[in-house]
C-alpha cells in the first residue's frame, strides 16, 4: 500500500510540476487574478458592511465573527479555483471529444487522474486573502491557538465535501453532455456560504444544511474557530465528507458502465 501511495504522490508531483511550469509562462495572469480576487473580496466586505453599518447583526454573529465566515468562504473559493475547476470542468470536454478513452486506458485510477491532472496558481490569491482575513478576524476576537487546529478538521471535511459534489456533477456528463449550467447553479448556491446560516430564514437554513450542505462548508468550521462548535456538527461534517467521497467513487464506476467509447 505504501508503494502504491508513493507512486501516486510521484505522479501528482509530475502533474503539478508540468502544470505550474506551463501556467507561469503567462505571469501577467497571476497579477490579473490577484486584482480580481481583491475586487471580489472588497465587494463581499462591502455587502457584509451594508448589514452591519446600522448596528444590525445576524443572530449571534458580531462583525468580526462574520468576517471569520467570509475568510473561510474565500479560502474554499481559492481551493476550488486552484484544484477543482481546472480539473473537473474538463470532464465534460473529455466526454464530448472522446479523449476520456485515453484516461481510462492509463494504469492509474481514472478518478485520481481526472481530479489531479492539473493545478492552477490563479486561485492562490484567494487562498492568501482568505487566510489573512481569517487570521485578522480571529486575532480581533482573541481566538485561542487550539481553536485554529480544531477549525482545520471541519475545514478539511468541507474541502472533501466540495470536491465530491463537484466530481459527481462532472460525472453526470456521461448522460447529460452539457452540464455547464448545472455547475453554475451549484456555484451560485455555494455563494450563500459568504454569510452565517443565521442570516437566512428557517426554510433556507434547512435547505443549505441538509439539501445543499453549505453550512458544513463555512458555518461549521467558523463555529469551531469561535469555540462554540458542537461535536455533533463536526462529526456530522466528517460523516458527510467521507460518505460523499466513497459515494463519488461508486458513482463514477456506475457512470462508466454507460460510457460509450469514442472507438466503439
Amino acid at each position: 500500500m505504501a508503494t502504491n501511495m508513493g507512486r501516486y504522490l510521484h505522479v501528482l508531483k509530475l502533474f503539478w510540476g508540468a502544470a505550474i511550469a506551463a501556467e507561469l509562462e503567462y505571469r501577467i495572469n497571476f497579477v490579473l487574478a490577484a486584482i480580481s480576487s481583491l475586487g471580489n473580496l472588497a465587494g463581499s466586505l462591502f455587502g457584509l458592511f451594508l448589514f452591519y453599518r446600522t448596528g444590525y447583526t445576524f443572530s449571534g454573529w458580531k462583525w468580526e465573527e462574520a468576517l471569520v465566515i467570509l475568510g473561510i468562504f474565500t479560502i474554499l473559493q481559492g481551493f476550488s479555483s486552484t484544484f477543482l475547476a481546472p480539473n473537473l470542468s474538463r470532464i465534460v470536454d473529455r466526454v464530448q471529444q472522446g479523449t476520456l478513452d485515453f484516461v481510462l486506458l492509463k494504469p492509474i485510477s481514472s478518478q485520481f487522474w481526472l481530479s489531479a491532472n492539473t493545478v492552477s496558481p490563479w486561485g492562490i490569491p484567494d487562498l492568501i486573502l482568505g487566510t489573512v482575513l481569517l487570521l485578522y478576524a480571529a486575532n480581533k476576537l482573541g481566538v485561542a491557538i487550539g481553536n485554529y487546529f480544531l477549525t482545520a478538521i471541519p475545514l478539511l471535511f468541507g474541502t472533501i465535501t466540495l470536491y465530491s459534489i463537484w466530481f459527481m456533477l462532472g460525472a453526470t456528463s456521461i448522460w447529460f453532455v452539457k452540464i455547464y449550467n448545472v455547475t453554475e447553479v451549484l456555484e451560485g448556491l455555494l455563494e450563500a456560504g459568504r454569510f452565517p446560516m443565521a442570516a437566512y430564514p428557517a426554510a433556507y437554513r434547512f435547505f443549505f444544511t441538509f439539501v445543499v450542505p453549505v453550512a458544513f462548508l463555512t458555518t461549521v468550521p467558523a463555529e469551531a474557530m469561535l469555540g462554540r462548535g458542537e461535536i455533533v456538527w463536526i462529526a456530522g461534517a466528517g460523516i458527510l465528507a467521507i460518505g460523499l467521497l466513497f459515494f463519488s467513487r461508486y458513482f463514477w464506476q456506475f457512470a462508466l458502465r454507460f460510457y460509450t467509447s469514442a472507438s466503439s
